[in-house]
């Protein structure tokens, strides 16, 4: 099955997490098929907290991907944030 869920990165204390699409059965930061955005959750300032490819997890979601429970809650937040930075 594949999956679309977070995996780790940054420093100690300093976590960045990249949204990838991979299977279900690699490792946490092991092997991915696409990295679709990256979530940031110490963001301050002018940094940006989620980046998401909103069509791509589309696309994975069309052909059978499932999205973990905070990776859902990420796409919602990428997709309420959107219309508003097109606006702009």
């Amino acid at each position: 099955m594949v999956k679309i869920r977070l995996t780790r990165g940054g420093a100690k204390k300093r976590p960045f997490y990249h949204i990838i699409v991979t299977d279900s059965r690699s490792a946490r930061d092991g092997r991915n098929i696409e990295r679709v955005g990256y979530y940031n959750p110490v963001a301050t300032g002018g940094e940006q907290r989620v980046v998401l490819d909103t069509a791509r997890v589309d696309h994975w979601v069309g052909n059978g991907a499932q999205m973990t429970d905070k990776v859902r809650a990420l796409y919602k937040e990428a997709a309420k944030a959107a219309p508003a930075a097109a606006a702009a």
